[in-house]
């Protein structure tokens, strides 16, 4: 299922938000123009190999950049199109909010932080593998962990196979989660970094407390798209004379 949009408006403009986007994508344009050589060569520098991380692979980087800058790299590389757009869109219809509700820095610290998380997790479960790890899903796992506490009852419009679905985010949120910690558990290697997701994920529940500003509370009421004008009271105010009946046209 894939979100295309949440009913749930901010007061802020997103702008740490639309910057990850345009450096995901200007990342991932820059990588395509590369030779298939020099593009795979790209992805080994800049992607985090969790035996690299732990065992020092020797692998040569631009300035002696040192193997953990790759937890940080990684999360703006992606594999292809597909990946790249599936993220970018979880990351514009979550990250607005959880923005709004951190404030523009401490969002950017957030988001860094459950990348990190998120790599590490990964590395760990499996710390002999020589596979680059490449995405901002961790991050963006993160991301999607704040938003659940915040707003679990917004309204998310997702596609669902055939048909336009809108589902409250704990709905949805919880469904993805699970599918995650399935998959993970799963005998079947698909390619996917399922532990990210899960650190990530966990790490955004449980940072969003000391990052968010003050007074944003959890678990806040569905609000709705537009800002609900105030409604004028039919009732005189107490102590004024009654309306005067409406005068009567000449047909009685």
């Amino acid at each position: 299922m894939l979100p295309l949009h949440d009913d749930n408006p901010t007061t802020i403009r997103p702008v740490v938000t639309i910057g990850l986007i345009v450096l995901c994508l200007a990342v991932f344009v820059y990588q395509s123009g590369l030779p298939p050589r020099a593009a795979r060569a790209f992805v080994l520098m800049f992607g985090a190999i969790p035996a690299d991380l732990f065992h020092g692979l020797g692998i040569p980087r631009p300035f002696d950049l040192p193997a953990w800058i790759t937890l940080l790299t990684s999360m703006t590389l992606h594999g292809g199109w597909q990946h790249l757009l599936g993220n970018m869109l979880f990351l514009w219809v979550f990250g607005n909010n959880v923005e709004d509700a951190l404030g523009h820095l401490r969002f950017l610290a957030f988001y860094a932080v459950c990348g990190l998380i998120a790599a590490l997790t990964h590395a760990l479960i499996d710390s002999s593998s020589t596979v680059p790890m490449v995405g901002a899903s961790g991050a963006i796992s993160g991301v999607m962990g704040a938003y659940i506490l915040l707003h679990p009852r917004a309204r998310v419009l997702v596609w669902a196979v055939v048909l336009p679905l809108r589902l409250p985010a704990v709905v949805l949120l919880g469904l993805w989660f699970l599918m995650q910690l399935a998959s993970a558990f799963g005998a079947a290697d698909q390619g996917v970094a399922f532990w990210a997701h899960i650190g990530g994920f966990i790490a955004g529940m449980a940072l969003l407390v000391p990052f968010r500003r003050r007074g944003v509370a959890l678990f806040q009421p569905l609000r709705a798209a537009l800002p609900a004008k105030r409604r004028r009271s039919r009732l005189p105010p107490s102590g004024s004379p009654p309306p005067k009946p409406p005068r009567r046209g000449p047909w009685g």
